[in-house]
């Protein structure tokens, strides 16, 4: 598989920058996210951190966007994540057991904006992925029709946090 595969977990979810949507088995949560080398600093030591410096090659990072965060409901695992970021947009596959995760860069050229690809993937090929990372229990839980609605408040979410950075930086 490409991108790039972590043995941490990932930085969590700002819990006063992020609202969840129930999706029944799953909970989808949108953040306005920022990453800096100070998040990366306060979140990981050590050999963890040591992994991180190693994979960014001394670049400064310096990102923000809206990341959707897809998480088991009973379990609070994180399985999925799509950071919607304004300079290195890409996605998280999160491993249910064990620390490791793979993140891919998302290619704008091939797929246009992130977030009607993301939700596009939430659509068509969660269950996919889901199980890739040993979330595929969630999926036979999964009420198709309640489903699409939590997708539709998501989206509505994700808009309007886009909104409000793009207000910011003008």
């Amino acid at each position: 598989m490409p991108g790039t595969v972590y043995n941490v977990q990932p930085i969590p979810p700002d819990p006063e920058h992020t609202v969840y949507v129930d999706a029944g088995s799953l909970r989808i949560g949108v953040e306005h996210r920022v990453l800096d080398d100070a998040e990366l600093a306060a979140n990981y030591a050590g050999e963890a951190m040591a992994e991180i410096e190693a994979a960014v090659a001394g670049r400064t990072i310096e990102d923000n966007g809206v990341s959707l965060h897809v998480v088991g409901t009973e379990d609070g695992h994180e399985y999925l994540r799509f950071d919607m970021f304004e300079h290195e947009p890409h996605y998280h596959y999160i491993e249910k057991n064990g620390e490791r995760q793979t993140i891919l860069d998302f290619d704008r050229v091939a797929h246009g904006e992130m977030l009607p690809w993301a939700l596009a993937q939430l659509r068509t090929r969660l269950a996919e992925m889901l199980r890739f990372v040993g979330g595929g229990d969630l999926v036979d839980e999964l009420d198709s029709e309640s489903f699409e609605a939590s997708l539709l408040e998501v989206e509505r979410l994700a808009i309007e946090a886009q909104a409000l950075l793009t207000a910011k930086r003008a």
